[in-house]
């Protein structure tokens, strides 16, 4: 029989319940990767969080093409402050002053997945996202 009221705790049941990935902490490391992603233009990572990453990122650019002040303010929403390139240009600079004129007359297909092969300690398939040419 289950432990009832004990939940997170060794026992001889084991854990029933371990602290997961919280849907807070899924959202912060999406803004990271998709920072990282605008300011650098490529980085590497497992398969599902590429795809999650490459849909924030096409919505991202959709943004910018508007070029308006709202959508400047979503994007703002969505991005990391902290992350910005040696030349002292922030994400959302980055997005609209060069990644949303690159990409005027391109109706979606903004980035690639490029599938690596597994990663050697977990065996988690691995990919590059990175922007189309």
């Amino acid at each position: 029989m289950p432990a009832q009221g004990r939940k997170n705790v060794r026992g001889k049941t084991g854990v029933r319940f371990k602290a997961a990935y919280t849907k807070s902490k899924d959202e912060a490391m999406l803004r990271n990767v998709t920072s990282e992603l605008i300011v650098y233009g490529k980085v590497t990572l497992t398969a599902k969080v590429g795809k999650q990453a490459q849909q924030n990122v096409e919505k991202l650019i959709t943004l910018a093409k508007r070029g308006d002040l709202h959508s400047r303010r979503l994007a703002r929403a969505r991005l990391r402050d902290g992350i910005s390139r040696k030349d002292g240009l922030s994400a959302l600079e980055v997005l609209f002053n060069e990644l949303g004129p690159r990409f005027k007359d391109r109706n979606g297909g903004y980035t690639r997945l490029l599938k690596l092969g597994p990663r050697r300690g977990d065996n988690a398939p691995v990919v590059i996202l990175e922007f189309v040419a």
